[in-house]
């Protein structure tokens, strides 16, 4: 594979080097195969991010839920602006909304677990599932009670 050394040596210059080529038409010299496997990454690295937003979303609604006495401005505030920066990444990645749903189970499941550290609260008490719909989980209205 043409630019394989240089991939495992110093992925920069490699990057820079395969970009150089694309742009050039020189498909017959790019690392193809190098390249595929990072665009595939790049794809992953998108998914990875919503179930991250999502994950600091229901971690945010369930502190809220559950530790009234503790709400505040910066809870509200990290509830909104990752509302706007899930809005967001949806709008770039408009393919991740098919995969929304296994991205909320994901999500969740970490941010119960990290509900029940933050509030001391055993994790069953928590729900077993999200206890939120996408609707509510993008509605800048819904607060949970």
């Amino acid at each position: 594979m043409p630019g394989s050394s240089l991939y495992e040596t110093d992925f920069y210059a490699w990057a820079n080097e395969q970009a150089a080529l694309l742009r050039a038409g020189r498909l017959s010299q790019a690392d193809i195969g190098h390249i595929a496997e990072e665009i595939e990454s790049m794809g992953r690295t998108e998914r990875r991010e919503l179930v991250s937003r999502l994950t600091v979303l229901l971690l945010h609604l369930l502190k809220w839920q559950y530790q009234p006495t503790h709400r505040g401005a910066s809870w509200r505030l990290t509830i909104a602006n990752t509302r706007d920066d899930l809005a967001d990444h949806l709008a770039d990645n408009p393919s991740l909304k098919s995969h929304i749903g296994d991205a909320i189970v994901s999500a969740y499941r970490r941010a119960r677990r990290q509900a029940a550290a933050e509030t001391g609260h055993p994790e069953n008490a928590f729900p077993e599932g999200c206890p939120y719909s996408l609707a509510q989980l993008a509605d800048a209205e819904f607060w949970p009670a």
